[in-house]
């Protein structure tokens, strides 16, 4: 099935486009590179990728005046998908950091810290518990038990009760994922978790927007 949707990625200098953009590409998607705003009104929904560090990530967005275009387009209820940094960036701070996220919802993000060995980052396949309803169109062919890939030190933590939180176990419960109306991120990288990512890529072009 083609979905001609037009996708909006967004460059911030730092993170791998190549990846996302082929995989909705793959999807049908018609993807648009953004490093400013101009022009992004016109696409459907805003991919958000993620790799960098918090600051750096921070300072490009208020540079290039993306920071408020985003906030305005998550407060109207638009689709938007963030991945791995494009999560962290929509809370109210990180330890990586001293810039301040977008604030778009409550939580901050925490450095991983164990008191047994662990290692950190937290690489590679782990679950995910989506915890909505098995008909809830984000889960369409996707269970519990799907695998999907992570590369990250940080975690969300004291995340607000008014959105619904995914869930992974690395050392203890972190939140992995959030969704919030059409508003999807995860710590995870769907375009590197094979045909589980991509099912979710479809979920949100074919489902959520």
């Amino acid at each position: 099935m083609s979905l001609s949707r037009k996708v909006g990625v967004i460059d911030y200098g730092t993170g791998n486009l190549r990846s996302v953009v082929k995989a909705f590409e793959h999807l049908g998607a018609n993807v648009s590179i953004f490093k400013d705003p101009t022009g992004i009104e016109e696409v459907d929904a805003i991919v958000f990728p993620g790799q960098g560090t918090f600051d750096q990530c921070m300072e490009s967005l208020q540079e290039s005046g993306l920071d408020s275009a985003l906030q305005l387009w998550i407060n109207q209820g638009k689709p938007y998908f963030g991945i791995c940094l494009g999560l962290q960036v929509l809370f109210e701070t990180s330890e990586e950091g001293n810039l301040p996220g977008l604030n778009l919802f409550q939580g901050h993000v925490r450095k991983f810290t164990f008191e047994t060995p662990m290692k950190i980052p937290h690489m590679g396949w782990n679950e995910v518990s989506w915890n909505v309803p098995d008909n809830h169109p984000l889960k369409n062919n996707l269970s519990d038990s799907d695998q999907f890939y992570f590369v990250h030190s940080y975690y969300l933590s004291n995340v607000s009760n008014d959105i619904i939180t995914f869930e992974t176990t690395y050392g203890f419960p972190f939140v992995s994922g959030i969704l919030s109306g059409k508003c999807i991120a995860t710590q995870f990288h769907p375009e590197k978790s094979q045909k589980k990512g991509l099912q979710l890529y479809r979920n949100f072009l074919e489902k959520i927007l």
